[in-house]
């Protein structure tokens, strides 16, 4: 999935159009990053395995609504520091896979310093 231009270019106008760019410091926009993931993750807050998918259901426009929430603020904040989201995940990745080689970590969910 390649990130649209245009999806960036209409986030940064509407910020524009409200003059909130001055709001918009890298440690607000953190801030906001994590409050809204915490808004995510109160939706299945409480809810046992078993009734993740009757939730994700009956909740999936309000899911769908904190996960735009999440990535607008995430977009906002690249833009800002001229991080390239795309570039940066492949680079994590890349690391990730040093940490986690598939003969240690295959259907382990053990942190790379407990192998």
């Amino acid at each position: 999935m390649m990130l649209n231009p245009a999806l960036l270019e209409t986030i940064l106008k509407f910020r524009e159009d409200r003059d909130w760019e001055q709001f918009h410091t890298p440690k607000n926009l953190a801030i906001s990053i994590t409050l809204e993931a915490a808004e995510l993750l109160e939706i299945f807050q409480w809810t046992k395995e078993t009734e993740t998918p009757e939730t994700v259901s009956r909740k999936r426009l309000e899911i769908e609504d904190e996960i735009a929430d999440v990535f607008v603020y995430l977009l906002l904040l690249c833009h800002d520091l001229g991080i390239d989201p795309e570039l940066a995940i492949y680079k994590k990745m890349k690391k990730n896979a040093e940490k986690y080689p598939v003969e240690k970590s295959r259907g382990k969910s053990d942190k790379y310093t407990e192998f």
